[in-house]
């Protein structure tokens, strides 16, 4: 499965699109995600970000050996871009040192 985390715009054919980051949790925890694409700005902070759902998999990862899916960002707001990729790279990490 392929999931699109976004509140504006349409999910590209073959994507499941989804509104707020607990929606995506629940489907990362199936084990089905292969792969994710992430908006960070989903129209209200209380219910959550796209950045918090790279935080779920940085957890997940490093306290119940969880297998992230490959993740983009697709976000138009550079500084939260930039937080997302860095907690890619973060996740990406601790996956690599895991399998030493």
């Amino acid at each position: 499965m392929k999931v699109f985390l976004d509140d504006l715009r349409a999910a590209p054919a073959g994507w499941v699109r989804t509104y707020w980051p607990d929606e995506v949790i629940r489907l990362l925890e199936t084990g089905a995600v292969e792969a994710l694409s992430l908006d960070h700005d989903l129209g209200d902070d209380e219910r959550g970000t796209g950045y918090d759902v790279i935080v779920w998999i940085e957890e997940a990862v490093a306290l119940r050996d969880f297998l992230p899916p490959r993740i983009v960002v697709h976000s138009a707001n550079p500084p939260a871009l930039a937080r997302m990729v860095a907690g890619i790279k973060a996740i990406e990490s601790r996956v690599k040192n895991r399998a030493k």
